[in-house]
């Protein structure tokens, strides 16, 4: 789970009464538990308020409207979006546009990728014996120490 500093709450807490008309209405529906996922609104991640957020799937999920179209909000995306990876957490940006002409859309594909990020995270991934950078194997039959 993915939190941020106790300013940062503050400001999530805050920003929860002020969510746009695009966020209201995802809101609305994300709440509702799609295909059993639960999402958190206005969710802080290191000095980052992400607009919703899914813990399960370390899902970042960003209502993009005009407020993101200028150079400056564009820098600061990019940076979100930087740190986030750097946290394991992937970053879905939903047009507002979207989610006023048909709410059950973004839905879907917030469920779809969801699904899918659950789907590779469970994959066995074999575990490697050795790590070539970590030098040569030990000659057969001695056990390195």
């Amino acid at each position: 789970m993915i939190t941020g500093p106790r300013r940062s709450v503050r400001l999530a807490r805050k920003l929860r009464g002020e969510m746009t008309l695009p966020e209201v209405l995802l809101w609305h529906e994300l709440r509702k538990r799609p295909a059993g996922f639960k999402f958190r609104r206005q969710h802080p991640a290191g000095n980052f308020i992400l607009d919703f957020y899914c813990a399960a799937a370390s899902l970042a999920i960003e209502v993009d409207g005009f407020a993101h179209d200028s150079m400056r909000a564009a820098d600061r995306d990019a940076a979100r979006s930087h740190f986030l990876r750097s946290q394991g957490v992937a970053t879905l940006r939903v047009p507002a546009k979207v989610v006023l002409e048909d709410v059950n859309v973004a839905i879907i594909r917030i469920v779809e990728v969801c699904r899918e990020r659950l789907r590779r995270g469970r994959e066995v991934r074999p575990v490697p014996l050795h790590h070539p950078a970590d030098g040569p194997l030990p000659p057969q039959g001695e056990d390195g120490a």
